[in-house]
């Protein structure tokens, strides 16, 4: 039998907020149900903007389905794309699995084959929506930065969250604005079958995801504007695979957030704005913005491994991970160090323990860990502002590598990446008017 993955005409009723995806996998039947908030514009749900975004949601949410069997065919024959959707759909199912297909060897790229009906409107008439914008909220310390940054700009926003647990619930409730949640409830036969023999399973992209998910109550609730907390350095990646670099932080890179601001543009007549607001900055550099706030230091984590889609279960940092390594890195430069040893509870950079992990982050050995963190010499740029460092220059991992980066990078080399870190990049996508607003506060 011909392996096939096919996405099923979505469905939307706006008295109940219940958005359905149904999916096909060979004989293998999946649905998958949203939950939006009540008091939808049931005109804006009845508009072809919506309703392209709909379909467009479901072939986005799919690639959750898709993995399982990885299939070289994939059939949406009830939604119909134009050819820059199809692009973008594929660069999804690629490239936005490109650590999936990696970690579990499996050569996708330049094969995928995709059917469904053409769409010869390039662009849908432009539905009417204010001037505000969704900013998602992940717990971490980027959109909290990006919230300072909206409030001391005068900027109207709305916090917003899909299944939100923990750090987001706390986080959210610190910045004290209502926010706007979305349940998201999948197939759970999908879930047990991942575990299964026959079955692959791995990273999805969860930024591509939710924005799509942002995008439907964008329209539904009336934002202008979806506003991403993604940093540069989210565009470097991990490793060469099957022929082309593949990124953990796919979804989150520059390109891709062209590509799917083009996607929403042209579904919504250009009423529907895209952008990261963070993406001037390095990791280093949000570091140093983020110190300025301290309302969020009890609320807010990057933690991976205690922080899943199941919730918080343990302390905010499990102090373990390279997520937490790496955090904590970037901001000892910055962060005075008891209100550091406050937050995550212990002194990272003082436990030989984990002096792998932190080789890994600064490119000594290892590769870049498959987690959310920022480029390989920013890591070792703030190593070496460590070394000089009254509060840190004597911790244990400090010392341990102190001459290996020396000898691998070179005082000069690292002097000037550091300065790099610090300076505003002029390559991102955030509109002109917002943009200079943020970098006068932002100094």
């Amino acid at each position: 039998m011909t392996e096939f993955f096919r996405i099923e005409r979505p469905t939307f009723d706006p008295a109940s907020g219940e958005a359905v995806f149904a999916y096909r996998l060979n004989d293998l039947a999946f649905t998958e149900k949203l939950v939006l908030p009540a008091g939808a514009s049931e005109s804006a749900a009845a508009s072809p903007a919506f309703e392209k975004l709909l379909g467009l949601t479901a072939i986005v949410l799919g690639v959750s389905y898709f993995k399982l069997r990885a299939p070289f065919a994939i059939q949406a024959p009830g939604i119909a794309l134009t050819a820059a959707e199809r692009a973008f759909v594929i660069d999804v199912f690629e490239n936005g699995l490109g650590e999936f297909y990696a970690r579990n060897e499996l050569a996708r790229f330049g094969k995928l084959e995709l059917t469904a009906p053409h769409d010869p409107a390039e662009r849908k008439p432009a539905p009417d929506l204010p001037s505000r914008a969704l900013l998602p909220i992940g717990g971490g310390k980027d959109s909290l930065v990006s919230v300072d940054l909206l409030t001391h700009t005068n900027e109207a926003f709305t916090p917003f969250a899909v299944n939100p647990k923990g750090p987001i619930l706390t986080s959210v409730e610190a910045i004290g604005t209502p926010p706007l949640y979305v349940t998201r409830t999948l197939d759970p036969e999908m879930i047990r079958l991942g575990q299964e023999t026959g079955y692959y399973n791995g990273h999805v992209p969860s930024t591509a995801i939710n924005s799509m998910i942002a995008s439907l109550c964008a329209l539904l609730f009336g934002y202008d504007q979806i506003v991403l907390s993604n940093e540069r350095s989210a565009s470097e990646g991990n490793v060469m695979f099957d022929g082309r670099e593949t990124n953990h932080q796919y979804s989150k890179s520059l390109g891709f957030e062209l590509l799917i601001a083009d996607t929403l543009a042209n579904a919504t007549g250009g009423a529907l704005k895209y952008f990261s607001l963070l993406r001037p900055y390095s990791e280093a550099r949000i570091a140093s913005l983020f110190t300025k706030e301290t309302k969020f230091d009890a609320d807010f984590s990057s933690c991976n491994r205690n922080f899943r889609l199941n919730g918080n279960d343990g302390p905010l940092w499990c102090g373990e991970c390279p997520k937490c390594h790496f955090v904590f890195l970037i901001f000892a430069p910055f962060m005075a160090k008891d209100r550091m040893l406050r937050i995550f509870g212990r002194n990272l950079l003082n436990d030989p323990a984990h002096e792998q992990s932190f080789r890994e982050l600064a490119g000594l050995t290892g590769q870049k860990p498959w987690e959310c963190v920022g480029e390989i010499l920013e890591a070792a740029a703030c190593f070496y502002t460590l070394t000089r460092h009254a509060d840190w220059h004597e911790d244990a991992i400090v010392r341990a590598i102190k001459a290996d980066l020396f000898a691998q990078y070179g005082e000069e080399k690292l002097q000037r990446a550091m300065a790099e870190c610090l300076t505003d990049s002029h390559d991102h996508h955030i509109p002109p008017a917002l943009a200079a607003k943020v970098a006068a506060y932002a100094v």
